[in-house]
């Protein structure tokens, strides 16, 4: 029968230490191979549509100006997620950044609420009026500055955020992406799952 550090003396412990920790380490169980599929999970197949929405309006991503983003973001919320997947931020580093970018004050409660109803509600529109309008404004010009831009150069003890296959040379590491034959959908849902 096993006998747990917490049922004998602490002298009897170290005296058989090995065989206790082994007792404790029988028993210890990890969840993190399961997800959960909680209220905001996504399927892939509502961020595969999500991504092919944005992939048809900016012409399989040769057009990235804020206003075709804006666009095609108004049309699907989904979208939105999608586009933060590609840079590979969680929702208040896109806020932070955008912030520091744009001058906009971005605040971390507006950025995860936006997050969390989106995933609620992916394929309603966004909002066309209203604070948020300026602010959401603000990440879509953020994101087309940086993947633009791609991952700038640093220092070689260092790895950029944005040193990303798909985002590492701007545009061009976006368009290869989806051009050559990856499933370019697939692979950001998995980023996107974490």
């Amino acid at each position: 029968m096993t006998t747990f550090p917490f049922e004998v003396p602490f002298d009897v412990v170290l005296a058989n230490l090995d065989e206790h920790v082994s007792a404790v380490f029988s028993c210890l169980e990890s969840e993190f191979l399961v997800l959960p599929k909680g209220t905001g999970f996504i399927d892939y197949s509502v961020f595969e549509a999500g991504y092919e929405a944005l992939k048809k309006a900016t012409k399989e991503f040769v057009d990235l100006a804020p206003d075709t983003l804006l666009s095609a973001l108004r049309e699907d919320a989904i979208s939105l997620l999608v586009l933060r997947t590609i840079l590979g931020f969680t929702p208040p580093e896109w806020a932070y950044v955008a912030s520091q970018r744009t001058g906009v004050e971005i605040p971390q409660g507006f950025v995860r609420s936006l997050d969390r109803g989106i995933r609620l509600q992916p394929r309603r529109p966004l909002p066309t009026s209203g604070v948020g309008v300026g602010r959401i404004s603000a990440l879509v010009e953020t994101a087309s500055q940086l993947l633009s831009e791609g991952a700038p150069k640093i220092d070689a003890d260092k790895l950029h955020r944005l040193d990303k296959a798909d985002t590492k040379a701007g545009l061009d590491s976006l368009r290869a992406s989806a051009e050559l034959g990856i499933p370019y959908g697939m692979l950001l849902y998995e980023r996107f799952l974490g």
